[in-house]
């Protein structure tokens, strides 16, 4: 496992006015990770514009994971119309827990939902996972997951996510269906408090467990690429996932649960 807290970032938004942007303190932040997504950058934030119309103060947080074609550009485009939108920059690419873990720190809400920015998670979830959380246990850590049931995806991913999801129930024990499912909402200070490293993304209903948080799991939609290539596959997901593995278990097994209690004289 790598660490990705020293990862330097941009976090100068493209629009509005700074004064403004220092006073204001929305309520959710959607972070979204881009990487080589020009074809989908404009579509998904409308989406979410529309989808998000209704629920209040709000701010959008790009997070450019070093992009070689034109999703920057695309990016300050829209951000031009919309002061909501701030872009981050990781300069070259760093990788999705890297974006993730940029994007959480920059925000100013205290709650983030997070959305892969391949455009495969409709937008129209996150209400759902948003009603969820707020009817769960208020006195530890809440991750409500996306549930992927019907995913639009190859027969090899499907296997080898299916592969890795009950490889890691087994040894991790996180009841999770569905790690790999970009849709998520969590408490900014709590997902601040787990331990940052390389690939997090995937692990982070075992760590939430291991912080003595709950996880829930709600059933989303799934829907095929409308541009652009993935950027995971069986080499570069599987194998490197299962060195994680062990790492996430070593850290389960490090975990220091105990509390003192103040003596009073």
């Amino acid at each position: 496992m790598h660490p990705v807290g020293d990862f330097a970032v941009s976090s100068e938004p493209m629009a509005a006015d700074a004064d403004t942007r220092c006073t204001q303190r929305p309520g959710l932040a959607v972070v979204i990770p881009f990487h080589n997504e020009q074809g989908n950058v404009v579509a998904l934030i409308e989406e979410i514009e529309s989808v998000l119309a209704g629920v209040g103060d709000y701010e959008l947080i790009a997070v450019d994971d070093g992009s070689t074609d034109a999703t920057a550009r695309v990016l300050e485009r829209v951000a031009a119309r919309l002061p909501a939108l701030r872009i981050l920059s990781l300069g070259r690419n760093r990788g999705q827990s890297a974006a993730i873990v940029n994007g959480v720190r920059a925000a100013r809400a205290p709650l983030i939902a997070t959305l892969d920015g391949d455009g495969q998670n409709p937008p129209q979830d996150i209400p759902r996972l948003l009603q969820a959380y707020h009817a769960g246990c208020a006195n530890r850590p809440l991750l409500v997951m996306g549930w992927r049931r019907a995913r639009s995806d190859s027969v090899l991913r499907r296997l080898s996510s299916r592969f890795a999801n009950r490889l890691r129930n087994v040894l991790l024990g996180d009841g999770c269906p569905d790690t790999g499912c970009g849709l998520k909402v969590f408490a900014r200070d709590d997902f601040l408090g787990l331990p940052a490293f390389d690939h997090m993304h995937r692990f982070l209903p075992a760590l939430f467990v291991r912080a003595g948080g709950e996880v829930v799991s709600i059933a989303v939609s799934h829907r095929p690429r409308r541009s652009g290539r993935s950027k995971y596959g069986v080499r570069n997901r599987l194998w490197v996932g299962l060195v994680d593995l062990v790492g996430v278990l070593w850290l389960q097994r490090r975990a220091c649960r105990f509390e003192a209690e103040e003596s009073r004289v």
